[in-house]
């Protein structure tokens, strides 16, 4: 959806250039293929036709401003409407309740409900620093409760243990007084689903909301299933008082329009995006970032948060201060400067984040390539012995030979690690004699574009 939607919208823009203001005549064309883009990520119509009329009626007689184009004055207009359809502003869990506060996760068999309850108790933990407690009341699907229980053990939480014989509501009920004893902050209840909504999974999925009166209910949908996914969502918010919606999947499919149409139909917020198996695939959802990320416009901000997230601050600084000390940066600080980036996420992971026109710079290079690159030197570097690292120098034929057998690669690819080691190596001397101009000449050449 999002590359499908950038790519209408840039073309049209080159073809508004010159005009004064934005008037029905030049915005037609832009409204059209902004309907057609739509349509074919599969958002609702009723919310396309609200959305091309407020887009017009906003856009109609706009001054064009500065140095801005009328096509760059109708994105902003977009960019405000699409950000409006969405919700505006980014709607936050509530914990304003005694403790535990209990979310209760809703949703048919095959959304990634489960997955999404683990990846959850990970952000809750990690980002809010609760004590998070999860347990399963899914008696029908025999490996739900395994599953929840290795997922909750991998994201670091507590796991409230439940067999297929008890009932779903005393499970519950008996996980919050577990919770209250043992001083757990979030209680998150996994629900059972099935293929299809059916009364029996309503009338059971309403008693445990009953009994429990969750202060969040979230709704976990596949974003796959397209417009599916809103009428799914419509009726379990006709059935429950849904707080939020959890869009799993959002990276599967080129369509992906139910984040658009998710909001205006049900009423309500998106507060969650799952992408990836990852349990560190989930993301609070920011209506004004996604709106930039259809206009290829990028997210810098969510791309330095999560920077921020996995950069590990205690190495750098343990770098930073050997290298002030004047002892020398060698091959262990080469590998974890390598591995750092690869913790990240590498460069593909990043690429939806990034604006259109640097989505299309890095397209052309072969991203993959530089991420296999990147693997296999820290393949070569640990096929080296622990003095070797410390002391490059020694590595010499010999060595260069056995190294590459052990790492399944050609002598070449030795050298050439050992090559680019020597620049960067080259590089810390200069930051450590403070010629910063220096270091900048000795980086030519070691990254794509420099000259």
């Amino acid at each position: 959806m999002l590359e499908n939607l950038s790519a209408r919208m840039s073309r049209v823009v080159k073809t508004m250039r010159g005009e004064a203001r934005l008037t029905e005549a030049n915005t037609q064309e832009m409204l059209r293929e902004i309907r057609i883009a739509l349509l074919e990520a599969d958002v609702a119509l009723p919310v396309v036709r609200d959305l091309i009329a407020k887009i017009k009626e906003q856009a109609l007689g706009q001054e064009v401003i500065g140095s801005l184009t009328p096509g760059q004055a109708l994105v902003g207009v977009v960019n405000r409407s699409l950000t409006e359809l969405m919700g505006g502003a980014q709607a936050e869990l509530s914990f304003a309740t005694q403790p535990p506060a209990i979310i209760l996760m809703a949703g048919l068999q095959g959304a990634g409900k489960t997955t999404t309850t683990g990846k959850l108790a990970k952000w809750l933990r990690e980002t809010k620093k609760k004590k998070v407690l999860t347990v399963s009341c899914d008696v029908y699907r025999p490996a739900a409760i395994e599953q929840l229980r290795a997922v909750t053990e991998q994201a670091g939480a507590d796991f409230f243990a439940s067999t297929p014989d008890q009932k779903p509501v005393e499970i519950a009920q008996a996980a919050v007084q577990w919770a209250k004893t043992h001083y757990h902050d979030v209680l998150l209840v996994d629900t059972a689903g099935r293929l299809a909504i059916d009364r029996a999974l309503m009338q059971e999925i309403q008693s445990l909301h009953s009994a429990l009166k969750p202060i969040e209910t979230l709704f976990v949908v596949d974003a796959m299933q397209g417009q599916d996914a809103v009428n799914t969502a419509k009726a379990f918010n006709e059935t429950l008082p849904l707080t939020g919606i959890v869009l799993t999947k959002l990276d599967g499919d080129s369509r992906g329009g139910a984040a658009l149409s998710v909001k205006a139909i049900t009423g309500k917020p998106i507060k969650f995006t799952g992408v990836g198996e990852k349990l560190d695939g989930l993301e609070p959802f920011f209506p004004d970032r996604m709106a930039q990320r259809i206009l290829g416009m990028g997210d810098i901000l969510s791309l330095f948060e999560e920077a921020q997230k996995k950069v590990d601050v205690a190495s750098a600084q343990e770098l930073a201060q050997k290298l002030k000390g004047g002892a020398k940066f060698d091959l262990n600080d080469f590998a974890a400067q390598l591995q750092q980036m690869n913790k990240m996420g590498g460069i593909a992971s990043m690429m939806d984040k990034l604006p259109a026109q640097l989505q299309a710079a890095a397209a052309k290079s072969d991203m993959g390539k530089a991420e296999r690159d990147m693997k296999r030197m820290v393949g070569i570097i640990h096929s080296m012995t622990p003095h070797e690292r410390s002391k490059p120098e020694l590595i010499k034929a010999t060595r260069k030979k056995r190294i590459a057998v052990g790492s399944g690669v050609q002598v070449q690819e030795v050298n050439r690690l050992l090559s680019q080691f020597e620049q960067m190596q080259g590089m810390f001397k200069k930051m450590q004699k403070g010629g910063l101009a220096k270091m900048m000449r000795g980086m030519k050449g070691m990254l794509p574009g420099m000259r």
